[in-house]
């Protein structure tokens, strides 16, 4: 059977994962994009806009290609929680999730010589209350600094604190598989039926 070549621009273990267990082979590139946004953008945009950026960033030819690209954020209280810089960063985020509901979207964008397609999903992921030892032994024991919201939901943390989520795991990790998944799918059926 015929198919697309797939480009993963992300070196995220968690997206591979995602994606190869969706079924899918597919090579992996690093892109250099400027993940900055404006200050006055609405939170819900910024990932769906990073993972946009990040597509504007690949300058190769796309034929017979699709491009995948993507962008995690956690919304805390109205505040975009990146990657934490440090220790103390990732303890503030982690003490501002604690015993609180926060949104994590992840923005996707596959993009093909004809079409770019952009979306995003949401998942809403409610914390217990959670205290300083068990924040610093989750911070010095994983490391949590390519995580936005400083924390993996399928990490130690996730396993002890997440109460309950509304909405996709898959998300969370990183990678919303169940929408990535049909939309690949139907580029596919299209170039091939």
């Amino acid at each position: 059977m015929k198919t697309l070549e797939i480009i993963l621009a992300s070196q995220s273990p968690r997206r591979k994962e995602i994606l190869e267990k969706s079924g899918f082979e597919f090579s992996t590139i690093s892109l250099n994009a400027d993940e900055s946004f404006p200050s006055d953008m609405p939170a819900k945009e910024v990932a769906k806009y990073l993972a946009e950026k990040k597509a504007l960033a690949f300058k190769g030819n796309l034929e017979n290609k699709i491009l995948i690209t993507s962008d995690t954020i956690v919304i805390c209280d109205n505040k975009v929680l990146g990657k934490p810089k440090d220790k103390n960063e990732a303890k503030q985020m982690l003490k501002s999730l604690s015993n609180n509901t926060n949104l994590v979207i992840t923005g996707v964008c596959i993009k093909t010589n004809d079409e770019t397609i952009t979306f995003d999903d949401t998942t809403e992921v409610i914390f217990r209350s959670l205290n300083d030892s068990e924040i610093d032994h989750y911070i010095d024991k994983y490391k949590p600094y390519d995580k936005a919201g400083a924390y993996g939901i399928q990490e130690w943390i996730g396993m002890i604190g997440i109460e309950r989520i509304n909405g996709s795991y898959y998300n969370v990790m990183g990678l919303p598989s169940h929408k990535v998944y049909e939309v690949i799918k139907k580029k596919q059926d299209q170039k091939f039926s």
